[in-house]
């Protein structure tokens, strides 16, 4: 099953990172944030990649042109410009890049796959700038057992600021620093769909987010995985510098590779 990321935002609202680059390529210890959600899917056996590329996709481009010599050591001779790999990338990955448009919304950037995804019964769709342990494997039954047109992700994201509990006299009694909420659930994104979906896509503009799935919502033919455990997007550099903390320690709970 293919797994189209959606790699071609502007990523406003983490400028200070995505002047020179597009948000997923900005680094988590030291990889592409886009690396990290690719090694989650293969950790399941899914390395079939189709990135909707926009803003700077020549970045991204560049990135896996060059994927192979930055895995590995190489010998290359600079007369003839020869390349030997010496230890090739234990990485498998077959990815497809795929301008789908400077301007595209999210449900256009998709709509703009659907000559190439035509063949595709289902597929696998997630944002280029979130992470997760989510169990892939367990998302797809129950997509499959619903048999929606659609099928998300839904998850508590953490709190913005920690959370403390305090007694009569003003004693702090509970303190928990930035805790998953535990009101209301959000699209985290790490979508299935069944080719259908395209029956609800019809230009570059159209958000996901918006008719797409609100009128699959309102035909009962969207799903919803609830994933109660890590998931985290990237939107600011304090996102990202806490992302990099939980790499840089060793307790980065999306690894599961």
């Amino acid at each position: 099953m293919k797994v189209v990321i959606l790699a071609g935002g502007f990523g406003t609202r983490i400028s200070e990172e995505s002047v020179d680059r597009p948000k997923p390529m900005v680094e988590i210890g030291g990889k592409p944030i886009l690396w990290h959600i690719m090694k989650h899917y293969s950790t399941f056996g899914f390395n079939e990649f189709v990135i909707a590329l926009g803003y700077k996709g020549e970045v991204i481009k560049n990135y896996f042109l060059q994927y192979n010599h930055i895995q590995s050591n190489f010998t290359i001779n600079t007369s003839s410009g020869k390349i030997e790999l010496i230890n090739k990338g234990k990485d498998n990955f077959n990815v497809t890049l795929f301008d789908t448009g400077l301007n595209s919304m999210t449900g256009g950037r998709l709509f703009n796959l659907k000559e190439y995804l035509k063949d595709e019964d289902e597929f696998m769709l997630t944002y280029g700038d979130g992470v997760s342990n989510i169990n892939i494997e367990e998302l797809i039954k129950h997509h499959r057992k619903t048999k929606a047109t659609a099928t998300l992700t839904a998850v508590r994201p953490s709190a913005r600021f920690g959370n403390i509990k305090t007694d009569d006299m003003g004693t702090v009694t509970d303190f928990m620093e930035k805790p998953q909420t535990e009101q209301g659930w959000i699209n985290g994104g790490f979508f299935v769909f069944n080719k259908t979906i395209f029956n609800y896509l019809s230009s570059s503009s159209d958000v996901l987010e918006k008719d797409p799935l609100e009128t699959l919502a309102k035909e009962g033919r969207l799903s919803a995985f609830e994933h109660k455990d890590y998931w985290q997007c990237m939107d600011t550099v304090r996102d990202k510098n806490q992302l990099n903390e939980l790499w840089v320690n060793g307790k980065a709970p999306w690894k599961t590779w």
